[in-house]
């Protein structure tokens, strides 16, 4: 009669997690998913003017195609770095750069 080999299998999702951990990039990778998806996060109208450029130490760079709407999204700032850090589920962003 064979014996079977204990699996101690665990679920992808829960290993990956462990690894970002210890490789100590879990950080990095929340940062680059505030830039990819800044997009979906703003919204279409938002999106259609500006892209994301990257972040630095909480600062995400947002590139704006017109000063008009540079100025109005400089005045909702918090509004979006809130709603960011909600999507994210955590504080990611602290600032945002707008150029």
């Amino acid at each position: 009669m064979m014996r079977r080999a204990v699996s101690s299998a665990r679920p992808l999702g829960e290993t990956l997690e462990e690894l970002v951990e210890k490789l100590g990039i879990k950080r990095k990778l929340q940062e680059y998913e505030a830039v990819e998806r800044w997009g979906d996060i703003v919204g279409q109208q938002i999106a259609r003017v500006t892209s994301a450029t990257g972040i630095t130490k909480g600062v995400l760079f947002v590139r704006v195609r017109a000063s008009t709407w540079r100025n109005e999204l400089t005045m909702r700032k918090e509004e979006i770095i809130r709603k960011l850090n909600h999507v994210l589920g955590e504080e990611i962003v602290k600032d945002i750069r707008f150029h």
